[in-house]
């Protein structure tokens, strides 16, 4: 299994940054444009919540894949953690954490994810996917960042 930590700090308020992070418009705004990454089903448009799924479609390295993610925990407005139920990966859990120092807020993102085909998946979970994974959570952060220091939900 890889985890892949990522934290930024944001200038806006802890509510505005946890809710643009759940806000699915906000979501496929804010990653890579290549990905052409859209929500197709469960929750498609505004916040996702406790217990509510999405279905992502998205092309990443070449191929078209769907991920289906849970939300399995839920605390407003410091944590969210989604996992996947249906996808590409053995297993994905993405805790999406928020905390207000000295007025800004740090939003850290801790993602584990294990690839399949055993051996082969560990060799290229390390050789290709964590640093992948990195650089997505990391423009998708820093695109996150610019909405809400903008304002411009």
């Amino acid at each position: 299994m890889v985890t892949v930590t990522t934290r930024v700090e944001i200038d806006a308020p802890i509510q505005l940054v946890f809710d643009l992070a759940r806000d699915i418009d906000v979501h496929t705004r804010t990653v890579w444009p290549h990905t052409k990454e859209k929500a197709v089903r469960g929750v498609t448009s505004g916040r996702i919540g406790h217990g509510q799924t999405v279905t992502f479609e998205a092309k990443h390295l070449g191929v078209r894949q769907r991920l289906t993610s849970l939300i399995t925990e839920y605390r407003e407005p410091y944590l969210f953690v989604d996992e996947m139920q249906k996808g590409a990966f053995k297993t994905l859990k993405h805790t999406h954490e928020f905390e207000e120092i000295n007025g800004k807020t740090v939003m850290t993102d801790t993602l584990c994810f294990e690839a399949p085909f055993g051996i082969i998946g560990r060799w290229v979970e390390r050789i290709i996917l964590k640093e992948y994974m990195r650089k997505f959570l990391e423009h998708r952060n820093n695109q996150l960042k610019k909405v809400a220091e903008a304002g411009d939900a």
